[in-house]
């Protein structure tokens, strides 16, 4: 299930969905088992060539299409290497950083990865399968057991190769919740174990194997003191106007 950088859809959505999944499970004694995905330069492999063919099977205008494939597919470069500067190359892969486009780009090329897991056993959700949550390139995959966990993992990290994506293993890592004591887990990548947390910091949100916000909340809390003291000459300077101090107290309430 994509959030990203889609209409009345971002972070909060994303988040909300995860705790809810979370708090739901421990409600019913059920643990969920998940591994937070992250792409080495995921922005920078997108295949052209493979982008172009996902276009081509949706709605999109095909003059359009065809206008997007020529501001990618003419694209060149060169390397300067003290003074001297390498012949033309041509760049068959990423999408343009910082282009209104890339998100929208990447949102599609990736949804011909997923469906492969649409199958895959996830959560049961009002007799709904759901064992993914994406925001873009953040990733978590989501199942009620470990095997469960390891075919979705194998299956994205095999499909997502295809594309030009590769996991990162160092960053990537899974987390169990669970109203007890979190089992230990051996889920791998590329045939290396991923490192199991306690914790994980997903889309600026601290999420704990227990469901928790209390950590969260702690957290926030010593954020904001941190903020307000360095504010605090402004905030307690008569100099300043009162409408002015009442704004930035806006910004951290």
């Amino acid at each position: 299930m994509q959030e990203g950088f889609r209409k009345a859809s971002g972070t909060r959505e994303a988040i909300f969905s995860l705790k809810i999944l979370a708090e739901k499970h421990i409600e019913m004694q059920k643990d969920i088992y998940a591994c937070f995905i992250d792409y080495s330069k995921a922005f920078d492999n997108v295949k052209h060539e493979k982008l172009i063919q996902a276009m081509r099977k949706t709605d999109i205008d095909p003059n359009d299409i065809a206008l997007i494939s020529h501001l990618y597919w003419t694209q060149k470069t060169k390397v300067r290497v003290g003074k001297d500067l390498s012949d033309e190359v041509d760049i068959k892969k990423g999408v343009r950083q910082g282009c209104v486009l890339s998100p929208s780009l990447f949102n599609l090329y990736t949804e011909y990865i997923f469906p492969e897991i649409d199958d895959v056993p996830g959560l049961k959700v009002n007799g709904e399968n759901i064992n993914n949550l994406r925001y873009a390139d953040d990733t978590v995959l989501l199942a009620e057991s470990e095997n469960d966990l390891q075919n979705l993992v194998t299956i994205i990290e095999e499909k997502s190769k295809q594309y030009g994506l590769m996991m990162n293993t160092k960053k990537t890592k899974v987390m169990v919740i669970s109203k007890t004591e979190p089992p230990k887990v051996n889920t791998k990548v590329k045939g290396k174990c991923i490192v199991q947390i306690e914790q994980f910091k997903y889309l600026g949100q601290l999420i704990t194997t227990d469901a928790r916000s209390h950590d969260e909340i702690k957290s926030r809390i010593t954020i904001t003191k941190s903020a307000f003291t360095k504010l605090s000459h402004i905030l307690t300077s008569k100099r300043v106007g009162l409408l002015t101090r009442l704004r930035v107290m806006k910004c951290f309430v």
